[in-house]
């Protein structure tokens, strides 16, 4: 199996590291290379990554992902795998698979603050439909036209250092509400007591 450090960090990679100082703080780390439990949990919340991939000459691309929370799953220690929905029919991600299969999935947690990176290889699989429909989560307007999936080789969490914390408008929303009811519910009660009162 590769060296998870020599996938995650190339030779000119190491070599900006030794020259601005970092190097030393990486070497003979404990990449991890297998899906954790932490790393388990982490996705079973995500409803959204990003999907790098570049075309055999090297042009890059990135692609967002979204879906109910949960919809990247697990699929064994090293493999995660996604229903691939259809979208604006650009095909870049599959064609870049199709002739590189070199990939990277970057993972946010806006509201908690934390991002997660999978380096591995994908792979487009288009003609089975029962991964698709396992894969597919239930009750999701969409189309799947594919599943994705993806051999984990390394993977780390960064720090939170300059990510904004977000929260989602339905969470705002719903805490608007449940404020907006318990101010209704204490007007009336201080009716009621000013009736009593008079």
């Amino acid at each position: 199996m590769t060296n998870p450090e020599d996938v995650m960090f190339s030779p000119a990679v190491k070599a900006e590291q030794m020259r601005l100082g970092s190097r030393l703080q990486f070497e003979d780390r404990d990449w991890k290379t297998e899906i954790t439990d932490d790393l388990r949990q982490f996705l079973g919340a995500i409803d959204t990554f990003f999907l790098a991939t570049a075309s055999a000459d090297g042009q890059p691309y990135i692609q967002h992902r979204g879906g109910p929370p949960g919809f990247l799953k697990t699929i064994g220690t090293n493999t995660l795998a996604f229903a691939d929905f259809a979208g604006n029919r650009q095909y870049i991600t599959t064609g870049n698979l199709a002739e590189n299969t070199r990939a990277v999935l970057f993972l946010m947690d806006y509201l908690h603050r934390k991002r997660v990176k999978i380096w591995g290889q994908a792979r487009v699989i288009e003609n089975d439909p029962e991964l698709i429909a396992r894969l597919f989560p239930e009750d999701y307007r969409a189309r799947p036209e594919a599943a994705i999936q993806f051999t984990v080789e390394a993977w780390d969490a960064n720090c939170p250092q300059h990510i904004p914390q977000m929260v989602f408008a339905e969470d705002v929303a719903a805490a608007i509400e449940a404020h907006n009811e318990r101010i209704a519910a204490l007007e009336a009660e201080n009716a009621r007591l000013r009736g009593d009162a008079g």
